[in-house]
């Protein structure tokens, strides 16, 4: 990891959706490349904890939406969010958590250097429940980390999705069949052992898109390993979840984030 990574090198405000949340678009550093990502803070000068969202989809499938950035930071936390390299006039090329990874280490390191973060959550949806769990385990000091509706075997989702096929062989290399160790990679699952952070697990039973397997089997290496997680299953709800169960299960894991933090 460069040591420059998360640094920021440009900033340009963004309309709020919020009056008490500034937005603002950031360019920073990873591994040499200028990408960018979304930034929201609490108006106010007192300290907060730091949320690290990490979106799923690639390109423009699941980019980062604004009010979901400052509908967070509305529940106390200085927000980033990266866009991921290539995206949306940042450099590179996505990979689907390969070299992309760095993205979300060098936010990681982006939310270390602002004065007013205290503790670092790190929030995965989807596909970024991977880059969520490989960002964890890379930095032992994230305060928590939640995963919703989130990927947590990549040569699973290869087998579930044949709408994804065609991407993963063009962006991956090949298939897991062809190639096991790039999906191994891209799989936090065996590297569980690593994971410090207590770790909250949120899913529909109905989801497609991520099945429920997904979270079954990083709950099961997670106790396997002795690790502290929590399970939210939802058993009527699909991939996505009504706007009035969705803003109550934000308040609720924004609670439970906040019960994990670090004293100081």
């Amino acid at each position: 990891m460069f040591k420059i990574d998360g640094k920021i090198v440009a900033v340009q405000r963004f309309p709020s959706p919020n009056p008490h949340v500034e937005l603002q678009v950031i360019t920073y550093l990873s591994n040499g490349l200028r990408v960018k990502g979304m930034l929201a803070v609490p108006v106010g000068k007192e300290p907060l904890d730091g949320f690290l969202y990490l979106r799923g989809g690639i390109k423009n499938v699941g980019k980062v939406r604004p009010a979901r950035i400052a509908q967070f930071a509305a529940e106390g936390f200085i927000v980033f969010a990266p866009y991921y390299r290539g995206n949306q006039g940042g450099e590179g090329n996505e990979d689907f958590a390969g070299e992309d990874r760095e993205d979300a280490f060098a936010g990681f390191n982006l939310l270390k250097s602002l004065p007013r973060v205290r503790n670092i959550h790190v929030f995965g949806f989807s596909r970024g429940g991977v880059m969520a769990l490989m960002t964890a385990i890379e930095f032992p000091e994230a305060a928590s980390l939640v995963t919703w509706g989130g990927v947590s075997d990549m040569e699973l989702t290869y087998l579930e999705r044949n709408d994804l096929r065609r991407m993963m062989k063009r962006v991956i290399g090949g298939t897991p069949t062809k190639y096991p160790e790039r999906y191994k990679e891209r799989t936090p699952l065996y590297q569980l052992e690593r994971l410090d952070a207590p770790v909250l697990i949120i899913h529909g039973v109905k989801d497609q898109n991520v099945t429920i397997e997904h979270a079954y089997r990083l709950e099961k290496r997670l106790k396997e390993n002795e690790k502290q997680v929590e399970s939210w299953y939802f058993p009527e709800f699909t991939h996505y979840f009504p706007p009035v169960i969705n803003r109550n299960v934000v308040k609720n894991l924004s609670m439970w984030m906040k019960s994990q933090s670090k004293k100081w």
